[in-house]
C-alpha cells in the first residue's frame, strides 16, 4: 500500500490550533496542496504502463485487481480516499471502470488532476449492436494507439507530479514505447499468416474492435450484443449470432478469461457446429504466474491464442 506524503507545516500548525482550542479534527478527503498519495490509477492495464513509465520516482497506486472485470469492479472507501488525494488520477474512461465512475468524478471536483486516457487516444466507435456510435474504450487491444497512451501519461506525470525527474521519466517512457512498438510488429506478423478468411472473430462481448480495426479482422458479433459485460443477451441475439457463426464457418469463439464461458458455449451449440470457446485476457491483466501480468505479455498470449484457435490448431 502507498504511504501518505507527510502533511505540510502549514496544515500541521492548523490541526494544531483546532486541537488546543478544543475543537474535534475530521481529517477529510479532499485534496491539500503538497500532500498527495502519488499517482492513482484504475485499472491494472494502465497501472501497468504507468510503473512502466514512472519507474520508481513516485508511488503508483492501482486500484483493479488481478483477473478482474473492470466494468463491474468498485472501491473501498480507503481506496476512495486515496483516489480523491493523489497527484495525479489515470483511468481509461470512455465508460469503462463504471464501477468507479463516480469516484473520479469526485476527485475531479476535489480539483485532482486526471487523465481520461481513452479520449485522447483517437478512440474508435462501436459499430454494431447495443452500443454502435458510441466511443468503444478497449483501446489497448491495438498497440499502436498505446504508444499514443504513453505519450500521454508521461506529458500528465511531468506537468501533474511535483519532484519527477523529467529526463528520467521520458527516458523510461521512450525505452517502454521502443517495447510496445517491437509488440506491434510482432503481432502484425503473426496475424499475417493467417488466411483473409480465417481473420473473423466472436468474443464474448465487443472488446477487439481495435485490434480488427490495426490488424484487418472481421468481427462477426458478440455473444453479449454490447460493450459491457453487465448486459444480457436475448434469445433472438444469440439465435441471430449463431447463424452469423453457422454461415460464416467460424471455428473459434473467444471469451475473456475473468468471466465464465457458459453464454459462448450456449451459442457455440445453438449454432450447430462445432466451435471451440478460447479464454482471452482481454480487460485485466492476470495474477502472478497466470501468464500475462504484464500488458505486453498479455498482448502475446492473447495473439498467440487467436491465431492457434483461427487456424485450428
Amino acid at each position: 500500500m502507498t504511504d501518505l506524503h507527510p502533511r505540510t507545516t502549514a496544515t500541521a500548525r492548523a490541526l494544531s490550533a483546532l486541537v488546543a482550542t478544543g475543537f474535534a479534527v475530521t481529517l477529510t478527503s479532499c485534496s491539500t496542496e503538497g500532500e498527495g498519495t502519488g499517482i492513482v490509477v484504475t485499472t491494472n492495464i494502465l497501472g501497468d504502463i504507468t510503473e512502466h513509465i514512472v519507474g520508481e520516482q513516485v508511488p503508483v497506486t492501482v486500484l483493479m485487481p488481478p483477473d478482474t472485470d473492470p466494468h463491474s469492479f468498485a472501491i473501498s472507501a480507503r481506496e476512495a480516499a486515496t483516489l480523491e488525494n493523489a497527484d495525479l488520477v489515470v483511468h481509461n474512461g470512455l465508460g469503462l471502470e463504471e464501477g468507479v465512475a463516480h469516484n473520479v468524478t469526485a476527485a475531479e471536483e476535489a480539483e485532482v488532476p486526471t487523465l481520461e486516457v481513452g479520449a485522447g487516444i483517437d478512440p474508435l466507435p462501436y459499430t454494431s449492436d447495443a452500443s454502435e456510435g458510441e466511443p468503444d474504450p478497449h483501446f489497448w487491444t491495438d498497440p499502436e494507439r498505446v504508444l499514443l497512451a504513453v505519450d500521454l501519461i508521461t506529458e500528465h506525470v511531468i506537468e501533474a507530479v511535483d519532484g519527477v525527474d523529467t529526463d528520467a521519466v521520458r527516458a523510461n517512457a521512450e525505452a517502454y514505447a521502443a517495447e510496445v512498438a517491437e509488440l506491434d510488429t510482432w503481432m502484425a506478423e503473426e496475424f499475417a499468416a493467417l488466411p483473409a478468411e480465417n481473420r473473423r472473430l466472436v468474443t464474448n462481448h465487443h472488446v477487439f474492435g481495435y485490434l480488427a480495426d490495426r490488424y484487418d479482422f472481421e468481427v462477426i458479433g458478440a455473444v453479449i450484443p454490447s460493450g459491457t459485460t453487465l448486459a444480457s443477451p436475448s434469445t433472438s441475439d444469440l439465435k441471430e449470432l449463431s447463424d452469423a457463426v453457422a454461415e460464416a464457418g467460424v471455428s473459434a469463439v473467444f471469451a475473456d478469461s475473468s468471466q465464465p464461458d457458459r453464454l459462448a458455449t450456449v451459442m457455440a451449440e445453438e449454432a450447430g457446429v462445432d466451435i471451440e470457446v478460447i479464454p482471452l485476457y482481454s480487460e485485466s491483466l492476470s495474477a502472478e504466474g497466470g501468464g500475462a501480468e504484464t500488458y505486453l505479455e498479455m498482448m502475446r498470449a492473447n495473439t498467440e491464442a487467436i491465431t492457434a484457435g483461427l487456424r485450428g490448431d
